[in-house]
This record gives structure tokens, C-alpha cells and sequence, in this order.
């Protein structure tokens, strides 16, 4: 039932531009596993192997700590709604620190230079194999809004409020190891 594709081919595109959500999974060689969803309003495909998203300020900053130690990532989508259908991006992530040039240009190029509250970098995937399998254990749901609540958080904490969370929060991983904001 898997289907394995050289790229991230336009019935692919298609499907992502469906969903709502999608669940992002990485770790590095010793510690924990972590897997965070995130929603697809932030997501961008660039061309068949590669992908970004917009990483917000949340709670921890795990991706992050396991990008600069291993770099192994994982991107899952799910059709809670419609045909059954899983996909998966596995591959190398890096991250795109807010500020850098390359960060800009891509905030200019694919959200109109518009930077959604709260975010504090970029997740790049480079795609090293896409599969799908066939969701049929995967159960229905209805759509029925994005959360504003995070937008809204960031929003009333400011720049300097979110500087001061993230380098309260974000600054060290779950199993101790030191990270970049």
C-alpha cells in the first residue's frame, strides 16, 4: 500500500494544500523523540525536495536543539477527511535563524514579506524520500477553525516580551542540551 516518489510531485502539492495540520517529528542520537503539530498556514513547498515552515514561539524548542545535533526530521500529514492517505517528508532539517538574510528573502518571497506574530525562525527540510500509506486507520474529523490563541499570545507579549519567554524557555532542551533561539 506504500508508494514511494522521487519528488514531491503536483497530486502531492495538492494533498498538503488540503490539510490543516501536520505533525513534525525529530530527534537526535541520545534523548527523547519529539513530535509537535503544526498548522499548514505557515508551510511553503519550494520544489520537489524541499520545504519550510515558519516555526512560532511555543513552550519548548526541541526541533531546534535536534536540528544542530543531528538534523534528522520527518514531516507528517494525515487525511482526517476525504480518501484515507498518509503522507511522510523524511529528511535533513536545518534551521533558518529570524534575522539572517536567507530568512528575509524567503519571508519576502513566499508570505509577502508579512511575519506572523510570534515567529522565531524557519524549519528547512530537504526531502530525501516521500511516501505515502494508506490512512485507513486514521479517523475522520470536521474542520472547524484555526486556534488564534498563540497569534493572540504573541501578539499581546510584543517583541521584547518574546525575547524574554524564549530566552527563558527556549534556550535549553528537554534532555539538556543548549539551543539557539
Amino acid at each position: 500500500m506504500a508508494k514511494v516518489f522521487a519528488g514531491i510531485e503536483p497530486q502531492i502539492i495538492k494533498f498538503i494544500s488540503r490539510q490543516h495540520i501536520f505533525f513534525a517529528a525529530s530527534a537526535a542520537a541520545q534523548g527523547r523523540v519529539n513530535i509537535s503539530p503544526r498548522g499548514t498556514d505557515c508551510l511553503r513547498v519550494i520544489d520537489e525536495t524541499h520545504v519550510f515552515y515558519l516555526d512560532k514561539t511555543g513552550s519548548g524548542n526541541e526541533t531546534a536543539g535536534h536540528l544542530a545535533r543531528d538534523g534528522r526530521m520527518t514531516l507528517m500529514f494525515c487525511a482526517f477527511d476525504g480518501p484515507p492517505l498518509i503522507l511522510r517528508l523524511y529528511g535533513q532539517g536545518r534551521l533558518i535563524a529570524r534575522g539572517s538574510a536567507e530568512y528575509a528573502a524567503l519571508l519576502a518571497q513566499h508570505f509577502a514579506g508579512h511575519e506572523p506574530p510570534g515567529a522565531r525562525h524557519i524549519i528547512w527540510l530537504t526531502c530525501e524520500r516521500i511516501q505515502t500509506s494508506c490512512g485507513y486507520g486514521v479517523p475522520q474529523f470536521d474542520f472547524a477553525d484555526e486556534r488564534k490563541t498563540l497569534d493572540e499570545w504573541a501578539e499581546k507579549k510584543g517583541e521584547d516580551g518574546l525575547k524574554a519567554y524564549r530566552a527563558e524557555k527556549n534556550v535549553v532542551s528537554i534532555d539538556g542540551v543548549a539551543i539557539g533561539t
